[in-house]
């Protein structure tokens, strides 16, 4: 029985922690943008930008040595 009351006491205050951990967060604005990541993954346009511009010889020298054998 008294292992019972232990595994009460923890488990209150493990959500307690929880609790504390996400208004601290919440108070910090982490949870106010949520529609971005959603939409980020639909413009894959940046990122093909960047690789374009990108230095092409440092690129072909990165496959090319990932090839050797």
């Amino acid at each position: 029985m008294d292992i019972l009351y232990l595994m009460i006491v923890c488990s209150v205050s493990l959500a307690a922690i929880f609790l504390v951990v996400f208004i601290v967060y919440a108070k910090k604005g982490q949870f106010e943008d949520d529609e971005s990541p959603a939409v980020r993954i639909l413009f894959d346009d940046e990122v093909k930008e960047k690789k374009e511009n990108g230095d092409k010889d440092k690129d072909d020298k990165e496959i090319g040595e990932n090839n050797k054998n």
